[in-house]
């Protein structure tokens, strides 16, 4: 694992989370990217290294959607960025840990993406993601 890359947040208003983001950040959201096969609209504020991506539901049935009716707005995940997702994937899977994807899959910001179960990491989701190769 390189760096933390993300802290992924659900939101229900995206605007609305945006302009509190702001304020407290001093800066403006990079990139707006909907990704259609998780259902939902992501929004990234850079910080140094790091990452904030805050996360609106697309639809009533998307993760998102679930966790904000489950858990309420907040942290939804953390995101660590690997340089070889797949050694990463089997490492932590020869070590007996859960994954949610067992092949990575495109993600938002330019990433390939997988996520441990939460059952595997006391209870909070890690997402693996790097770079797409070009």
């Amino acid at each position: 694992m390189n760096k933390i890359e993300h802290l992924g947040i659900a939101v229900k208003d995206l605007a609305a989370s945006e302009q509190i983001f702001q304020d407290l950040l001093g800066t403006t959201p990079y990139k707006r990217e909907e990704v259609a096969s998780e259902g939902v609209l992501t929004s990234f504020f850079m910080i140094g290294d790091s990452k904030i991506e805050l996360l609106q539901a697309t639809s009533e049935d998307s993760p998102i959607a679930q966790f904000i009716d489950k858990k309420g707005e907040g942290i939804h995940h953390i995101a660590f960025d690997v340089s070889d997702i797949y050694g990463e994937i089997s490492r932590l899977q020869k070590l007996g840990y859960t994954m949610i994807h067992k092949v990575p899959k495109a993600g938002a910001d330019g990433k390939i993406i997988a996520f441990l179960h939460p059952k595997s990491s006391n209870r909070v989701l890690v997402e693996l993601c790097q770079d797409v190769p070009k």
